[in-house]
């Protein structure tokens, strides 16, 4: 290529040949020059972009920013899933503190002795010889699962065990363990003695509580009335159906506040002292049956006055 330049100051034209050798290396240093620039431009624009302008920000490919992008969304989702697991477990607590103060009332727990709204005191030397470990992401949200698991385990245990000390509480209502009378003085207990009548020895199946005619008679338990009637040897009588097989009765009284099939409730007024039947003098005598067979009523009865006793321990 032969190349011919004209000016004013030149006394003659004068030309420049260029063969393919110089055509390609200027091409080559063009290119150069443009590559430089191009990089150059990039360099100063993803630097400004990081100063947080918004205009040049835009300007820098989708590609450079979209690593940071999708970790902020996957950051976000995580948090909104930890959020939400994070008030589940807050509900199963407060649910868990309701169900532990229901389970420290049956239990006759005291108040102050189990506090399920304080925090328990922990503590305990640093030891320096073990570095202290952070937890990442999926270590914690793996505790985090881990200890709402732990939460339902633990609430269901609390329900178990709130169910059978509801249970023993029902049972305990209907045992005979309450004194039927307020009298202090028993005229006679229960097993082997001489017959007031024939002189001769007898097994006596309750215990008597010689008291001032018209004095109230209690039921020693809830449960049905099963009887209430006058029988020629225990005069007029009630017995009680406990359920579980469990019976009472209370004989000799002057007279009857109850009938057949009624529904008593523990500690109500059933009768009066009397001297119905076969008796001596006013008092009540009063049976405990369990299967059919007849038991020492002192056992039921000492039973219910050691319960009183540390219930009234523990108001204190």
């Amino acid at each position: 290529m032969q190349i011919i330049l004209m000016h004013s100051r030149f006394t003659q034209a004068k030309s420049v040949t260029l063969s393919s050798r110089h055509v390609i290396l200027a091409t080559f240093a063009f290119l150069l020059v443009i590559t430089c620039c191009a990089a150059l431009m990039a360099a100063l624009t993803l630097k400004l972009a990081s100063a947080d302008l918004p205009v040049l920000r835009d300007l820098v490919p989708v590609a450079a920013t979209s690593d940071t992008g999708n970790k902020d969304k996957f950051m976000k989702e995580n948090l909104a899933a930890m959020a939400a697991k994070l008030g589940e477990m807050q509900a199963q607590l407060i649910r868990l503190d309701a169900l532990g103060e229901r389970v420290q009332g049956l239990a006759g727990v005291k108040p102050e002795e189990f506090n399920f709204k304080e925090l328990p005191g922990r503590g305990g030397p640093e030891v320096s010889t073990q570095p202290a470990q952070e937890l990442n992401l999926a270590e914690f949200q793996a505790a985090l699962a881990a200890m709402s698991v732990d939460i339902e385990h633990r609430s269901d245990y609390m329900n178990v065990v709130e169910t059978k000390l509801m249970g023993f509480k029902v049972q305990s209502k209907l045992l005979p363990t309450i004194q039927p009378v307020n009298v202090a003085y028993n005229a006679s207990g229960f097993g082997w003695r001489l017959d007031p009548f024939s002189g001769r020895s007898a097994f006596h199946e309750g215990i008597d509580f010689s008291g001032p005619t018209g004095t109230h008679i209690v039921a020693a338990a809830g449960g049905v009335v099963v009887a209430a009637e006058y029988h020629p040897q225990f005069g007029n009588m009630v017995e009680i159906d406990h359920g579980g097989e469990i019976m009472t009765r209370y004989a000799h009284s002057s007279k009857i506040h109850v009938k057949l099939g009624d529904i008593v409730k523990r500690g109500q007024h059933i009768a009066d002292i009397g001297s119905t039947g076969r008796s001596t003098g006013a008092h009540l005598h009063f049976e405990v049956h369990v299967k059919g067979v007849p038991q020492n009523p002192h056992k039921f009865l000492s039973a219910g006055a050691n319960q009183a006793n540390l219930a009234a321990v523990n108001q204190k």
